[in-house]
């Protein structure tokens, strides 16, 4: 998953995104929010993380907008959590109101950061932190996956990659989706990183295989693979 931290707090943007990236995520950020804007139509985020005081206008008028469909996005609107200082009820009730999917009051725990990400992007898919495609087994929490009987150890980035495509099994991937999703801006994409990330991975998970190559098409997790691409 991709996500985008729009804090101006340049130490606590840093901090929060590595803490997000060794959680396997990929992270960019923005320290204005003319620079989340021009990130959000460069690039499809699944999630952005949104902090109400920036210096050049407030988090939740921007939240609205993107919400309303007045900021123009990538690809689909991505969800929102909104990171402030402001603790009061009537914040709370304004910030949820603007369209955030949730709202978190500094400072706070990275834990708590944590699992409120992974709840939030779990509200479009599967409600259970366990992904399970066949007798293939993701747990988005512990970051553990296994086939069968079989523990099966991936790096961060192979990781980030399957949960992405469970996420979205049966569905054929384009390359430049998955390079969207799973990689972020400091990605090269005139190599051949997903496709080399990709036979990794196959590698790992053995046989019989469960990710599959639909020609002229993209990459597909299970489900009934076209063995052409549409005319």
């Amino acid at each position: 998953m991709r996500l985008l931290v729009v804090e101006d707090e340049v130490d606590l943007a840093n901090a929060v995104a590595r803490g997000l990236r060794r959680s396997r995520y990929a992270v960019d950020v923005a320290y204005t929010l003319e620079e989340g804007f021009l990130r959000l139509v460069s690039a499809g985020y699944d999630l952005v993380i949104l902090d109400w005081n920036m210096p050049d206008g407030r988090g939740v008028d921007f939240c609205r907008r993107l919400v309303a469909g007045s900021i123009p996005t990538f690809e689909d609107r991505p969800r929102v959590l909104m990171l402030t200082a402001r603790d009061a009820v009537e914040d709370r009730v304004k910030g949820l109101d603007s369209g955030a999917d949730d709202y978190l009051v500094k400072p706070f725990a990275f834990a708590e950061l944590q699992a409120r990400v992974r709840a939030i992007l779990r509200r479009d898919e599967d409600t259970s932190p366990v992904l399970v495609a066949g007798d293939l087994k993701l747990d988005t929490a512990r970051f553990e996956v296994s086939r069968g009987t079989r523990p099966i150890r991936l790096t961060a980035k192979e990781f980030s990659l399957l949960e992405y495509l469970m996420t979205r099994a049966g569905q054929v991937l384009s390359q430049e989706t998955l390079l969207e999703h799973v990689w972020d801006e400091a990605a090269d994409p005139f190599t051949n990183t997903v496709r080399m990330t990709l036979s990794n991975l196959r590698k790992k998970l053995g046989s019989p295989p469960v990710i599959h190559t639909v020609p002229g098409r993209g990459y597909v997790l299970g489900g009934d693979v076209p063995s052409k691409p549409p005319l």
